[in-house]
C-alpha cells in the first residue's frame, strides 16, 4: 500500500510539472494549429531567469525573495519572447503545421546556442528557497516540500486560467477563436490580436514551469528539450485547446509513467506510455474532450 500511495505521488508531481509545460501549448497549438517546438526554450529561459536573479542580483541569502520575483518576471520573459517569435514568425505561417515546426525547431537550437554562449555548457544548480527544505510523511509517503510546491502552483495556474476564460472578456474571445475561427473574425473579433495575447499568455506560463523545474534539479540549455515532447502528447491526448482534457491527460501520463518506471525502468516506461497513447489515438483521434459544434446536416 505504501508503494502504491508513494508512486501516486510521485505520478501526480510528474504530472504536474508536465501540465505546467503543456498549458501554453493546448492554446497556441489548438487556436492557432501551429507547432512550436521552441517552446521548451520558453521553459529553459525561465528557469535561467531565477539562477541570474539568484547569482547576478540578490545575494545567496535572498534565495526567498529570488525565487518569488522569478515568478512573475519569467512569465513576462516567456510572454515576451512568445510575443518576438508570433510576431516575426508565426503570424506568417497560421495553418501551416509542419512549416512552423521546422521554423520553430530552428529556433530552438538557435536560443540553447544562446543560452551557451551567455551561461556555458554545462548544468548548474539553482537554490532552492529555505522553505521548501524537507517535506512531510503522510500514510507512509514522504512527500517533499518543492513537489507539493509544483502542485500548488499547478493549481494556482488553473484557477487563474479558469477565471481569464470564463470570466473575462478577451479569455471569452479566445474561447471563441478556439472554437471557431472564421465565425469569430466574422463577428467582429479581432484574431490577430487575440492570437497575439494568446502566445504571449501561453509563452508565460512556460515561463513560470521554467521556475518549477529548478526545483527538480539542475538546470541547462537543453531543459526544454526533457520536457517538449511529452506536453505534445498531453495536447494531442486531452485534444486540442481544451483544459480540462489537457488536465486528464497530464495526470494520467504522469501517473502511468511513475507505475510502469517503477516496475521496469525509464526507457521501457516510456516506450510503453506511448505505444498506449498511440492505441488510444487509433479509437479516439481527436483526443479525450472535442469541442461539439453544430453542423449542416
Amino acid at each position: 500500500m505504501d508503494v502504491f500511495l508513494s508512486q501516486l505521488f510521485i505520478g501526480l508531481s510528474v504530472a504536474s510539472v508536465l501540465l505546467l509545460v503543456a498549458l501554453g501549448l493546448t492554446f497556441t497549438f489548438g487556436q492557432m494549429n501551429v507547432i512550436n517546438m521552441a517552446h521548451g526554450e520558453f521553459v529553459m529561459a525561465g528557469a535561467y531567469t531565477v539562477y541570474v536573479l539568484q547569482t547576478s542580483v540578490f545575494s545567496a541569502s535572498m534565495a526567498t525573495l529570488a525565487f518569488g520575483l522569478a515568478l512573475p518576471l519569467a512569465f513576462l520573459v516567456g510572454g515576451v519572447l512568445g510575443l518576438i517569435l508570433e510576431f516575426t514568425l508565426i503570424r506568417r505561417l497560421h495553418g501551416r503545421p509542419l512549416d512552423t515546426l521546422l521554423v520553430t525547431w530552428g529556433v530552438s537550437l538557435i536560443l540553447q546556442q544562446v543560452a551557451r554562449d551567455i551561461f556555458g555548457a554545462p548544468n548548474v544548480q539553482v537554490k532552492a528557497p529555505p522553505f521548501l527544505d524537507g517535506g512531510i510523511t503522510l500514510a507512509g509517503v514522504s512527500m517533499p516540500y518543492t513537489r507539493l510546491f509544483i502542485i500548488g502552483l499547478v493549481v494556482v495556474a488553473l484557477v487563474a486560467i479558469w477565471f481569464y476564460l470564463s470570466k473575462l472578456p478577451a479569455g471569452r474571445r479566445m474561447r471563441a477563436v478556439v472554437q471557431n475561427r472564421d465565425l469569430a473574425s466574422a463577428s467582429g473579433v479581432r484574431t490577430p490580436r487575440v492570437d497575439r495575447l494568446t502566445f504571449f499568455i501561453g509563452s508565460g506560463l512556460a515561463g513560470v514551469a521554467g521556475v518549477a523545474v529548478t526545483l527538480l534539479g539542475s538546470i541547462g540549455p537543453t531543459l526544454g528539450t526533457n520536457y517538449i515532447i511529452d506536453a505534445f502528447l498531453v495536447v494531442i491526448v486531452g485534444g486540442l485547446g481544451q483544459l480540462r482534457g489537457a488536465i486528464i491527460a497530464a495526470i494520467a501520463l504522469g501517473v502511468a509513467n511513475a507505475y510502469l518506471e517503477y516496475w521496469t525502468d525509464a526507457s521501457l516506461a516510456k516506450a510503453a506510455v506511448f505505444g498506449l497513447i498511440v492505441v488510444f489515438l487509433q479509437f479516439r483521434p481527436q483526443g479525450l474532450v472535442v469541442t461539439r459544434r453544430r453542423g449542416l446536416a
